[in-house]
This record gives structure tokens, C-alpha cells and sequence, in this order.
């Protein structure tokens, strides 16, 4: 017994020795300071890398978001406002007037000239003009006093549901004109807004929730529905579009009863712009992959919602996003059911021709490039016996 103790500690002392070379050689592998290329591979392949991109993706989008709104909305300023002016002449009045006008609203007073009130009348439930001026020469006294207007008055007449913000515009510019030049101005709203609605805003409203939860949508199913198929992905946007576009009217109608909608055009209308944002996602989803929010929100909220006209009457917008706008599903989508609320019986395709362009490339690019767009379903194997 005692003859292997020796030999068992001198096993034991090298067994020792060894492990400790052995950790030694181990540790210094392992604590070896890595190179910079190799900590930058490992940020890349790291969750840290778009979590930083995110960061400023962010901050900018912030940015954007508050400086198209206020751009476009926190001073409209009157750039081009179609006016139907009718019983005018050269008269020295007249004319005084209509240049007061244009030199307070900086030369924007877009003046069409009408040989009746009626004919203005259906210009301006066609959207055409936003008011009516009604220009006496003050030449024939005796003319004035038999048709009923007394002499050097002028009759303003607005239509606050064709733009509130263009008709508050004028209605408060005309009587410090009229002033100046020594004339009355009688100002009129011939076509006021709803009274669960004084400002004109609801439309708006309704629109730009259909265009948020229609892409919010498409982002829950890439999310939480990732194996859907191309056709089952369209038919679940048709599904929640047409649901969530019911579910809309119904709250602001029948709920609140803050507008009096002709409901199935309203409802169909909500659903075509929920619809399409929806697909204009999944178009951004195939081609750009994770960051297919950047383009869809710069698209419909930073460009499209300022520039819609539903918060500011397109002629108060700059002249560039009033033109863009309509152009837009945002904008065809207010457009559309602006016309369908206040001017029923006059409405018009260009809109719809929007919505449903946009819908149908978003499709259409999507079905194409299919293959690219993340999830799906692997088609299941068949059968060993088959």
C-alpha cells in the first residue's frame, strides 16, 4: 500500500498540472480580444444592428410626421379658390371689389363668370366653384330695387360643406373688403355642414382610420398569420376591410350620430380605401421585406393624409400637395366620400379610378412576386404510398 501512494499523488500532481494547462490553454483562447471585424460580424448578425437603425428610423419619422401636418395645415393660406361671379359688370364698384378680394386673398380668387345663379348653383354642387358672388353694376338703381337687391350690396354665398376652412376664408375676408371699397356684403352658407359635424373634421376622421388599420391589418397578418397563402392573405384583407369599414360607419352614424351617411356607399367607400392600404403594405412587404412600414407610412401618412384636403380644402393646401393629393388614396378616399355626404347625386369616378388603381397594382405586384413576399405555406409532401 504505501509503494502506490507515491505513484497516486504523482498521477494525481500530473492530472492536476494537466487540467491546468489544459485551462490555461482554454482560457486563453477563449479571452482573446476579438478583432473589430469580428465584433461588427457579430453586431450585424445580432439582434442590436436594426434595433439601431429603428432608433433613427424613429426619431426621423417623428420629425416628418409633425412637419408635413404643420406644413401643410398650421397656416392654409389661399393659393387657388375657383369663384363664380354672376350679374356683374364694369361697373367702377364691381371691379373695386373683386380687386379688393383678390389682393386680400394674394390674387388667389380664381373669378368664372355665370350669366344666371342657377347655372353657378350646379357649378358649385359639382364642386367647381366654392362660392358665389353676386356683383350688382349699381348702374340702374331702379334694376337693382325690382330684382330685389339693394344698391351697392354684394351677395357672398359660400358652401361650407365644399371646404370649411376655404368658406370660413372667404366669409371672413369679404365684409372687410366691402368696407374698404363702400359696399355691404350679405354672406350666406348654401350648403352648410352637418350639425354633429361644425368643423367639417368627421370626414377626415373616418378616412384616416380606414387607411391606418387597413395597413396595421396587413402588418397583424404578416405577424401573427404568416402561413396564409397569396389568395387566402387578399381574402382575409377583403374580410377585415369590409368588417372594419361597417364597424367605422356604424359608430360615427348609428352610434354617435355625428354624420347623417348615406350608408352603404359610405361603408363600400371605407372599405375600398381600408382594402387598398392594406394591399399597398403587402405590395411594400414583397419588395422591401421587414421594411415595408418606411415607404407605406411615407406614402399614406406623411404624403397622403396632409394633402388629402379633409383636415384643409385642397385650395388652402400649397399648390404642389393640393395637386398630389388627389392622386393619393388618402386624398380619393375623402374625396370620395366627401362627394357621397354632402353632394349626393354628383358624384364623381375620378376617386374611385384612384382607389381601385392603386388596389389593383398593389395586387398585382404582390400575386407576381409572390414567391418573395415572407410566409406562406411549403406544400405538404406526398403520401409515401401515392
Amino acid at each position: 500500500m504505501p509503494d502506490h501512494e507515491p505513484e497516486q499523488q504523482e498521477h494525481e500532481a500530473g492530472g492536476a498540472d494537466g487540467a491546468g494547462a489544459h485551462g490555461a490553454g482554454a482560457h486563453g483562447a477563449h479571452g482573446r480580444v476579438p478583432t473589430r471585424s469580428e465584433r461588427w460580424d457579430a453586431f450585424k448578425q445580432g439582434p442590436f444592428l436594426p434595433a439601431t437603425v429603428l432608433v433613427f428610423i424613429l426619431a426621423a419619422a417623428a420629425g416628418l410626421f409633425a412637419g408635413s401636418y404643420t406644413y401643410s395645415m398650421a397656416k392654409p393660406t389661399p393659393h387657388h379658390i375657383p369663384t363664380a361671379v354672376v350679374n356683374s359688370s364694369d361697373s367702377a364698384r364691381g371691379k373695386a371689389f373683386l380687386e379688393g378680394m383678390e389682393k386680400a386673398l394674394n390674387a388667389s380668387l380664381e373669378v368664372r363668370r355665370y350669366g344666371s345663379r342657377a347655372a353657378a348653383r350646379e357649378d358649385m354642387e359639382e364642386q367647381k366653384v366654392f362660392a358665389i358672388l353676386d356683383v350688382p353694376s349699381g348702374s340702374d338703381e331702379s334694376s337693382e330695387k325690382s330684382s330685389g337687391r339693394a344698391s351697392g350690396k354684394v351677395t357672398l354665398d359660400v358652401s361650407g360643406a365644399s371646404g370649411a376652412s376655404v368658406a370660413q376664408v372667404l366669409a371672413e375676408t369679404a365684409p372687410k373688403v366691402g368696407e374698404k371699397v363702400g359696399v355691404t356684403v350679405a354672406v350666406k352658407d348654401v350648403n352648410p355642414l352637418q350639425e354633429g359635424d361644425p368643423r367639417g373634421l368627421a370626414i377626415f376622421y373616418i378616412s384616416l382610420a380606414a387607411v391606418i388599420i387597413g395597413f396595421v391589418g396587413a402588418i397583424q397578418l404578416s405577424v401573427h398569420a404568416r402561413g396564409l397563402n397569396p389568395a387566402e392573405r387578399i381574402g382575409f384583407t377583403v374580410l377585415y376591410a369590409l368588417l372594419g369599414a361597417f364597424v367605422i360607419a356604424a359608430v360615427v352614424d348609428w352610434w354617435l350620430g355625428a354624420l347623417d351617411l348615406p350608408f352603404v356607399e359610405s361603408w363600400l367607400i371605407l372599405a375600398l380605401t381600408m382594402f387598398t392600404s392594406g394591399m399597398v403594405f403587402t405590395m411594400f412587404n414583397t419588395l422591401f421585406g421587414r421594411w415595408a412600414m418606411i415607404p407605406t407610412w411615407g406614402l399614406m401618412v406623411l404624403l397622403g393624409n396632409p394633402s388629402s384636403g379633409g383636415a384643409v380644402s385642397w385650395p388652402l393646401l400649397p399648390s404642389v400637395l393640393g395637386h398630389i393629393g388627389q392622386w393619393l388614396p388618402p386624398g380619393a378616399s375623402v374625396n370620395a366620400q366627401h362627394t357621397a355626404v354632402y353632394f349626393g347625386g354628383h358624384q364623381h369616378a375620378f376617386p374611385f379610378l384612384v382607389l381601385a388603381g392603386w388596389a389593383l397594382l398593389s395586387s398585382t405586384v404582390f400575386w407576381v412576386w409572390r414567391h418573395r413576399h415572407p410566409g406562406g405555406r411549403a406544400n405538404a409532401p406526398a403520401h409515401a404510398g401515392a
